[in-house]
């Protein structure tokens, strides 16, 4: 009887360890931040990451990655939220790479502001954009997870709790088969886990994000109100000879309070306690839960401190059979060293690694080279190793399908106001007194709406802690004397040789020239809006680069009419993908009631096919073609015209065919 109680035992505890390692198909990852967290999809910068990205974040031992989505942005927005297909596009190429290196795909809808409630009315978006991700992703592989929507507050997780199902049930009325992340309100507090209702479908995944104790993890915070900028040396845990004074101008605040009751809460017992209250909502629902976020801000934070946080709540959430993704791979609270370009082969946080229980792969030092061959900066993509750092009162469009000079996209800027820029940020640093030296040139495409367009092309040297140095500027004002605004490209090629230094703008102070400009040390790329009078102008940029080869030339010659179109009848044509392979969707936007056409034609005006020929309201449309002619039969590879016509316009698209 003894050695059957035994065995009983022994099975009992098999199934309480194989139901607990089952919370998550999943063990660790991170957020990759920063990528499809953008205001539209012509501002995704999607070659910010690859798929080598995704290769060296598995190399660390990471088996799922965690992708915040600005989702409610890559929508046509109310009242259908149409998803974009560009983005759709985008996305889809990101969940092939992931499919392809066996790790999971967490699509996380991070329409999220800190400081903006979650409204009672989000059901609506919600059920919309995920009923058809849902559709789209449904025959997907298992490497898929939708998460709802990333920390819901200002809202109640009873009222939140009632919204999540509904969506639950619009997901499951498209996809039965993928697991879905759902979490409670209050930025996803694990205090609130427990006020969630008992929901009917069993695959769920309960998310919590753990951010404490947040005077340590958020020192330096910008986005906090008050702000926490002033706020540095938070030990943990916490230590009475090293603790920090309260900043003076944080007196009197909430920041003051958790500083002074921080004696208590900055310990590893507490961390530990915290984390028991989504243990305990897991073991009484018997359900899946996993932790979305966690981290520490950097800048302000000991890196000692740091390591050594991470590493208990890394251990607890393990030795609790957690799953979890950290916030984030780059950026703020990530995983390369302070003030670093974050190179994947020279500037991981080793530490961190170790601590995090991750792969260390090796590491060399890094030192900037001059630069021996020209480079892309923009064409179709912004070019590798620069990020975008623009700001902009209107709108920039790095994938505009306005009449490119050639390939498929042109960058659009538009509404933009007196010093707004286009910003393209070299990381590393580039050293370009070599290309100087040899004659190298600024080399683009341009085209503009009307008279009186005039901005600044100008290289921004490096900062470096000395006194007197500032980030001077190199450049040349573009206006009518090198390209006539007609709405036609114009080839502009300027030698850095002809570049003028034009000063520098540092800490609200302006510093003339002094002949201080370092071409080995280049920062940046800017297109600046320096002056007054933008209103109503919008400028096209293709093919952006440095080159020693004065070979440019323009393919596109017709004149640009998409934009007066538009603003009359509100016509709008995207094809995506493009190129296509085996089908294409044409999508297109009607302001009013029209008769549309839609036609397929030979780049020798040869009709190939009617795609559509009937009266439509107005909104947003689309159809697809399936790359046939009006008989059925699949035509060549090539270069083929989209012709879209309503009330006497028409505007056109070009399609490749591969």
């Amino acid at each position: 009887m003894k050695e059957n109680k035994k065995w009983i035992l022994i099975i009992i505890c098999l199934l309480f360890v194989i139901s607990a390692r089952s919370q998550a198909p999943f063990s660790s990852g991170v957020n990759l931040t920063g990528w499809f967290q953008a205001d539209n999809p012509g501002q995704i910068q999607f070659t910010r990451f690859t798929k080598q990205d995704i290769i060296n974040i598995k190399s660390l031992g990471c088996d799922v990655i965690r992708l915040p989505v600005n989702m409610h942005s890559m929508t046509s927005g109310s009242p259908s939220y149409t998803l974009d297909p560009m983005y759709v596009s985008f996305l889809d190429s990101v969940v092939t790479w992931c499919e392809q290196l066996h790790i999971y795909l967490m699509i996380d809808n991070h329409s999220f502001d800190p400081n903006v409630n979650t409204s009672p009315d989000i059901e609506n978006i919600l059920t919309k954009v995920w009923s058809q991700t849902a559709m789209h992703y449904k025959d997907r592989s298992d490497y898929i997870l939708y998460e709802i929507l990333n920390e819901p507050h200002g809202i109640s997780t009873a009222t939140w709790g009632t919204i999540q199902n509904q969506v639950i049930n619009a997901i499951r009325a498209k996809d039965t088969r993928h697991m879905i992340v759902v979490g409670g309100s209050g930025y996803n507090s694990y205090t609130e886990l427990r006020n969630l209702p008992v929901y009917a479908d069993t695959n769920l995944l309960y998310t919590f994000h753990f951010y404490d104790p947040f005077m340590f993890t958020h020192q330096g915070a910008s986005w906090v109100s008050p702000s926490m900028e002033p706020l540095s040396g938070v030990p943990f845990p916490y230590d009475a000879a090293r603790m920090t004074a309260c900043p003076a101008s944080l007196k009197g605040t909430w920041i003051e309070s958790g500083l002074n009751s921080y004696l208590n809460e900055g310990t590893v017992s507490h961390v530990k306690q915290l984390i028991d209250n989504a243990i305990r909502f897991r073991n009484s629902r018997h359900v899946k839960i996993f932790c979305g976020e966690f981290g520490v801000y950097i800048p302000n934070s000991s890196q000692i401190d740091r390591t050594y946080w991470y590493n208990i709540v890394r251990q607890y959430l393990e030795e609790n059979n957690i799953p979890w993704t950290i916030w984030d791979y780059k950026g703020g609270f990530g995983l390369f060293n302070k003030g670093s370009n974050e190179l994947f082969e020279h500037n991981l946080n080793v530490p961190l690694l170790q601590s995090l229980g991750f792969n260390i792969p090796p590491q060399t030092p890094f030192s900037i080279h001059p630069d021996t061959a020209g480079f892309i900066i923009y064409s179709d993509f912004i070019g590798p190793y620069i990020n975008d750092g623009s700001y902009s009162s209107g709108p920039i469009n790095f994938y505009s399908p306005d009449l490119p000079n050639n390939d498929h996209y042109s960058l659009s800027w538009k509404n933009f106001s007196q010093y707004n820029a286009i910003v393209f940020d070299f990381k590393p640093d580039k050293d370009l007194s070599l290309l100087f030296a040899r004659g190298y040139a600024v080399d683009f495409m341009v085209k503009g709406n009307q008279p009186g367009i005039k901005f600044d092309i100008r290289f921004m040297d490096t900062k470096i802690e000395i006194p007197g140095d500032h980030p001077w500027r190199m450049g040349a004002t573009i206006d009518e004397t090198d390209a006539a605004w007609d709405r036609k490209w114009h080839h502009v090629r300027i030698p850095l040789t002809g570049l003028t230094e034009q000063g520098a703008w540092d800490n609200g102070t302006w510093y003339n020239p002094e002949g201080k400009f370092d071409w080995a040390a280049i920062d940046k790329f800017e297109i600046s809006t320096e002056y007054t009078g933008t209103t109503g102008k919008q400028i096209w940029f293709d093919n952006i680069n440095i080159s020693n080869l004065d070979t440019a030339i323009v393919r596109e010659s017709g004149e640009l009419g998409v934009e007066k179109i538009r603003e009359q009848t509100g016509l709008y044509l995207k094809v995506t993908p493009n190129p296509m392979k085996y089908s294409a969707t044409i999508s297109y936007t009607l302001s009013d009631k029209s008769h549309i056409s839609v036609s397929i034609f030979s780049v020798t005006g040869l009709k190939i096919r009617t795609l559509l020929n009937e009266t439509q309201g107005p909104g947003y449309q689309s159809l697809t073609w399936d790359g046939c002619n009006d008989n059925g039969a699949p035509v060549q590879r090539g270069l083929y015209i989209c012709m879209l016509k309503a009330s006497g316009y028409f505007i056109s698209g070009k399609i490749i065919k591969c």
